[in-house]
């Protein structure tokens, strides 16, 4: 039976289905260059073809400063008073602290109920490729992190994409906005117009999306030997698949608990951001579609705005899940006991010292081998996880993204504003 033309056509230029080609695609040919050729002609392509996604990635870098202040002063304005925002804010960092210890704690259960580093041999461990993460590491320190919460300059934060300064500098001049009243209602109308305009951008960005997609799958493939990757890897990356699917079963019946049915008109209108994010392992690629598809389930644009950007900055559910159970599976690889009062202590530092890096690059890792270095575990075990890194990354960002939406969207609930 076949379909008649004008449906052929709406099911192909579907962003999902584009996307999921472009993976197909990709791995296929990843596969081939990788069985086919040498390691350095395969390394040359995988250099060259990746270029697509960071296009990709650079095209949805541009535009999200710009959207994320004009969309959140807009939204701050809109809520009218400090009453509003502190009770919108103390909603969303109840949600986000409450979701970032169930993440932890997840990930804690499953890498001592699974042991996966337990028995694993060190001998073939290559320390070299740390070098970019020890040198990230060395810089991690409480004076640091609050000096990269804080912005110097908001020109600075906006060129180097730093979310939470952003959002800082955001909330107040909105706060300063909204006090001021009808005097400042052209800069308020001007701010949005842009952020419509800037949305308008989104739609011809996301065009690039299977690209990006594309060429991030063929470089990863042509380069990795996935069987071998996974053989070595199995129980690592089958505890942490276990560990990350319990999570998306808690976060989707929290969710199902406030929203009802409608969380499946939500998971649909989140399919393709959450696809993105797997392909491209950015959670950062789809903020602007993610903002796009939660006012078109209906929340309104007030609370999307205040609510995603403070949720990429201390909202990263996968990437939390990850942090205990990485460090305490290198702990495990190296023979190193931890009681459970440590894991606890552990699993609390974890939760401050993450807050605010979602810019940073390897920000998980960076945070795990600075959390060894704090608890006396060799910073260089991150050498053990670094090459199925990458996998891990795939399913950490979707899950950044599901617990985004879900946030907004609750919130949005309690709110009456959706």
């Amino acid at each position: 039976m076949t379909l008649p033309e004008n449906k052929k056509q709406s099911f192909f230029s579907n962003l999902t289905v584009q996307i999921l080609f472009a993976m197909l695609l990709g791995a296929a040919l990843g596969i081939f260059v990788h069985k086919s050729y040498d390691l350095v002609i395969a390394v040359g392509f995988s250099d060259k073809i990746k270029m697509l996604a960071t296009i990709f990635i650079r095209l949805v870098q541009m535009i999200i400063s710009p959207l994320v202040f004009t969309t959140l002063v807009v939204g701050i304005a809109k809520l009218g008073d400090i009453k509003a925002v502190g009770r919108i804010g103390g909603k969303a960092l109840g949600w986000f602290f409450s979701a970032s210890f169930v993440s932890l704690l997840i990930g804690m259960f499953w890498v001592n109920v699974l042991q996966p580093g337990v028995g694993l041999q060190l001998a073939n461990v290559d320390v070299t490729v740390t070098s970019e993460v020890l040198d990230k590491t060395q810089s991690f320190s409480v004076q640091n992190f609050v000096e990269h919460i804080i912005p110097k300059s908001i020109v600075e934060a906006m060129a180097m994409n730093e979310i939470l300064q952003i959002v800082i500098f955001s909330i107040f001049f909105g706060l300063a906005a909204a006090s001021i009243g009808e005097h400042v209602k052209p800069v308020i109308n001007a701010l949005d117009k842009t952020s419509h305009i800037i949305l308008k951008m989104v739609n011809y960005v996301m065009k690039f999306a299977p690209l990006g997609v594309f060429g991030a799958i063929a470089g990863v493939f042509s380069i990795r030997d996935l069987n071998d990757l996974l053989l070595t890897y199995a129980k690592f990356f089958g505890s942490f698949l276990v560990g990350i699917t319990t999570l998306w079963i808690f976060l989707l019946m929290i969710g199902f608990l406030f929203l009802g049915k409608r969380i499946i008109a939500l998971l649909k209108h989140i399919v393709s951001p959450l696809i993105i994010a797997f392909g491209t392992t950015s959670s950062e690629a789809v903020f602007p579609k993610l903002t796009e598809e939660l006012e078109r389930f209906g929340i309104k644009d007030k609370i999307v705005s205040f609510m995603l950007p403070l949720g990429y900055s201390f909202n990263l559910d996968g990437s939390m899940m990850y942090m205990t159970f990485a460090s305490i599976f290198i702990a495990q690889a190296y023979g190193i006991p931890l009681d459970l009062p440590t894991q606890l202590t552990m699993l609390f530092v974890l939760m401050l010292t993450s807050k605010g890096i979602a810019g940073v690059p390897r920000a998980s890792l960076v945070v795990v081998a600075a959390t060894c270095g704090m608890f006396k575990i060799p910073i260089e075990g991150i050498a053990l996880i670094l090459p199925i890194d990458h996998f891990c990354d795939m399913f950490r960002s979707a899950t950044n993204v599901l617990g985004n939406a879900l946030a907004t969207s609750v919130v949005g609930k309690w709110e009456k504003e959706s």
